[in-house]
């Protein structure tokens, strides 16, 4: 049996659905954003546990030069260590068929009678090599699909400078490379990076490497220190050239993955928080202005014997069904979105199989948040029903304040019209709702900006990294330092128009119990291919002494221009120095640390030694060059600056889109939302005053100004609001969400993305108008004027 307040609850809310409506989307689209998160956030976390548990993904992880594989067992012997792999690693050159522009692989040793004992491959097509074939490897699955390489196809590649036939038993992947990126890169390139598995035997003859590693790895006791451990890991490796061991913590994969999650959990919060708060604002004064016009109900309802309880209750009903429907929405939409940002991912971060994960914690924390928020919001309004008294009730309410406008005050009267003298008036009275409207249509403009700045800063990134500082064309590195003469011989080839030494040392940076392994790069004091810049992009002339740090190293290790630190060098002679910060220059990428050439050659105790070069080049003879050079046995890898710039753009396109679109569609969302519910309780509140204007003779265009220019003022006001949250809050996501020792983003908003922003908002701001002046023009006006009894 329905009771009577239950049959007026369904009444009510028909006769706003319009409203509500609108309210649901703006409820929708914050439970959804929290519930896609959160369930991309359990099912990235769910998929990396299974998937590390299933592989044996290492713990700890070292490279040195060249160790016996005797050490091993010495190795083995650490308290605290439970299973050692020994192994050699070695980028190659590759000859792609069909593809002009240069690959590098990443070529991993594997038993040829047995699985690897950490970080397993997980066959996705074709098999595991097997021990009687030469020349077969395992290929990412992410690499040959790019390429369309199927099992049985064949590559080219110039391993240790000669060049050798692959043929590829199968794809595979490895959770040691769930986010494929060359080292000193942070995007990856599925085309001109790819990850091979090779049989130990045949890597190492290629690279002669019998009887020896260049890479181990650990996994670790249960309760082992994980930090001791790694101190005699250290000791052992040090003298073959071993430069640091690191933990899992910081391995490249998992320190991309485990930042993406960091990620998720801050916005699967902060979001859903801007769409609720709104979604609070629109609940309660849509919930004032029913209360408002139903007072004498309110008091019919009282004098007939229903509690200050009952009605309370009966006005929270309406609020719970309206969160109710908006969460339910939100939850399916959730789930949904969360399939688009499960594929988003797997472009970047490749599992055997992405499990997906929806919790029922997740769903009740999602619909339960949106509840607080909705209920929080009425619950003035509610409580103000509750607490009316009957006879209270049954008078019409207190007449608004009417008074001249500021504008009026001033003596301006003059200048404005009298239709705009009437919403500024309207305006003033009111100045809390205007001002909560404001914050809410501002908050959608700033939703879009801080959605759209990352494709400013990702433009303003490649023109300083790609063009101000990597001004070469190319870049040669060798596999072995060699004397300054080398530079030459590599600027006498055909198509080299200039060339630029540059020495790369690896090195443990020490200033008290700080430290940080870091590789100094060499430069001269005059390079112009490759140069390092100040924060206003400005070149920086490396001294004769001292070092040159990024401004992120230099945060890290606690030291500015004129300390002193430790130099602990990790080849060669692995010398100790002392040395002073010269500088601190601005970057985006890794922590970075220069040296002028000859003050890095003297610190290392060796001669006039580089380990690559900085080529400018004719772009006529650039492929022939490039393939000279690729055949050269002491290169060891080409790069090539318009490649990298491709892959760069092609990379976040897509992806850049989809967010941008998302972060469209919410920001419309929320600013219609507060534009139409305005709009309707402007209308429902003034639908007298208009009527009455309509039979004075104003036109059905001039009400509609007066009514729609009120929205249009708010509007036209939250935007410059919203472009300033927008930046701030872009700002907060650069510092506090992004910026990290991998990897810094500078704040860069464009004209564009403010234009765009506005656009958006207008765009809603007119469709909400639209909706609105259908209702105007249907506006009955003797009913309208009918005196109520």
């Amino acid at each position: 049996m329905i009771s009577a307040l239950d049959k007026k609850l369904f009444r009510d809310l028909l006769h706003m659905r319009a409203q509500a409506l609108a309210i649901v989307a703006v409820i929708a689209a914050g439970v959804a954003v929290f519930i896609a998160e959160f369930t991309t956030l359990a099912s990235l976390t769910e998929s990396r546990a299974a998937y590390y548990e299933r592989q044996r993904f290492a713990e700890v992880f070292a490279v040195c030069k060249r160790a016996p594989k005797s050490l091993a067992a010495r190795i083995e012997a650490i308290p605290g260590v439970n299973v050692v792999q020994v192994r050699t690693v070695a980028e190659v050159s590759l000859d792609v068929p069909g593809m002009d522009d240069p690959a590098v692989g990443q070529m991993i040793s594997v038993p040829e009678d047995r699985r690897p004992a950490l970080n397993d491959v997980h066959i996705r097509d074709g098999r595991y090599i097997a021990p009687d074939a030469p020349g077969e490897v395992l290929a990412g699955e992410e690499f040959m699909a790019a390429h369309k390489l199927k099992p049985g196809d064949n590559i080219a590649a110039t391993i240790n400078g000669r060049k050798r036939k692959l043929t590829l038993a199968g794809s595979a992947l490895s959770p040691e490379y769930i986010y494929v990126v060359r080292a000193g890169e942070f995007l990856p390139d599925k085309k001109r990076f790819g990850v091979f598995w090779m049989g130990e035997r045949e890597l190492a003859s290629a690279f002669n490497m019998e009887g020896a590693f260049n890479d181990v790895t650990l996994k670790l006791a249960h309760g082992a220190n994980e930090p001791a451990v790694i101190a005699q890991l250290d000791a052992l490796l040090k003298p073959y050239g071993g430069i640091g061991a690191q933990p899992r913590a910081k391995q490249t994969s998992h320190w991309y993955l485990e930042n993406e999650l960091s990620q998720l959990r801050a916005l699967g919060l902060a979001m859903p928080l801007v769409f609720l708060g709104v979604a609070a604002f629109l609940l309660n004064v849509v919930l004032s202005r029913q209360i408002a016009t139903q007072r004498e109900q309110i008091a019919a309802l009282k004098a007939f014997g229903y509690s200050n309880v009952a009605v309370g209750a009966h006005y929270l009903k309406l609020v719970l069904i309206i969160a109710t429907i908006g969460g339910a929405v939100g939850v399916a939409s959730g789930a949904y979105l969360a399939t688009l940002l499960a594929q988003l991912y797997s472009e970047y971060y490749h599992f055997p199989k992405l499990l997906y994960v929806l919790p029922p914690g997740v769903i009740v924390a999602g619909v339960g948040l949106s509840t607080m928020a909705c209920v929080s919001g009425a619950m003035i309004s509610v409580r103000a029903a509750a607490k009316l008294p009957p006879a209270e009730a049954m008078r019409p309410a207190a007449p608004g304040n009417f008074r001249p406008t500021f504008v009026e005050r001033m003596g301006l009267q003059r200048w404005i019209s009298q239709p705009a003298r009437m919403i500024l008036r309207q305006l003033e009275r009111r100045p809390a709702r205007a001002m909560l409207s404001v914050a809410g249509i501002a908050m959608s403009a700033a939703i879009f900006v801080i959605g759209f700045f990352f494709v400013d800063t990702i433009e303003y990134v490649i023109d300083v990294q790609f063009f101000r500082v990597q001004r070469e064309d190319m870049s040669v590195t060798l596999f072995q330092p060699r004397q300054r003469g080398a530079l030459h011989e590599i600027a006498r080839m055909p198509g080299v128009l200039a060339a630029e030494p540059f020495r790369v040392a690896p090195v443990t940076l020490r200033v008290g119990h700080r430290s940080r392994q870091v590789g100094i790069t060499g430069l001269t004091a005059d390079a112009a291919l490759h140069r390092v810049l100040d924060a206003q992009l400005r070149p920086i002339v490396l001294p004769p002494d001292g070092i040159v740090l990024s401004t992120k190293l230099g945060e890290v290790m606690g030291v500015a221009a004129g300390d002193a630190l430790t130099v602990e060098v990790s080849e060669g002679a692995r010398l100790t120095r002392q040395t002073s910060v010269a500088f601190l220059s601005d970057d985006f990428l890794g922590l970075s640390a220069y040296m002028e050439l000859g003050a890095l050659n003297r610190l290392l105790r060796e001669g006039d030694s580089m380990s690559g070069a900085y080529l400018r080049v004719d772009p006529r003879l650039r492929d022939s060059l490039y393939s000279r050079l690729k055949a050269a046995p002491s290169v060891a890898a080409v790069s090539m600056k318009d490649t990298a710039i491709t892959s760069f753009r092609e990379t976040l396109a897509q992806n850049m889109m989809t967010i941008t679109l998302i972060n469209s569609f919410f920001a419309g969302v929320i600013a219609f939302g507060v534009l139409f519910n305005s709009a309707r309780i402007a209308l429902s509140e003034r639908a007298r005053e208009l009527a009455s204007l309509r039979v004075l003779g104003m036109t059905r265009g001039e009400i509609s100004y007066i009514l729609l220019g009120e929205q249009a003022v708010l509007t036209l006001v939250a935007l410059p609001i919203g472009i300033v949250l927008g930046w701030m809050g872009a700002w907060a996501f650069c510092k506090y969400l992004i910026e990290s020792e991998l990897i810094r983003f500078p704040l860069i908003v464009s004209e564009r993305t403010s234009a765009l922003a506005a656009v958006v908002i207008l765009v809603s701001a007119a469709i909400a108008g639209i909706s609105v002046r259908r209702k105007l023009n249907r506006l009955d006006l003797v009913e309208v004027l009918k005196a109520r009894e």
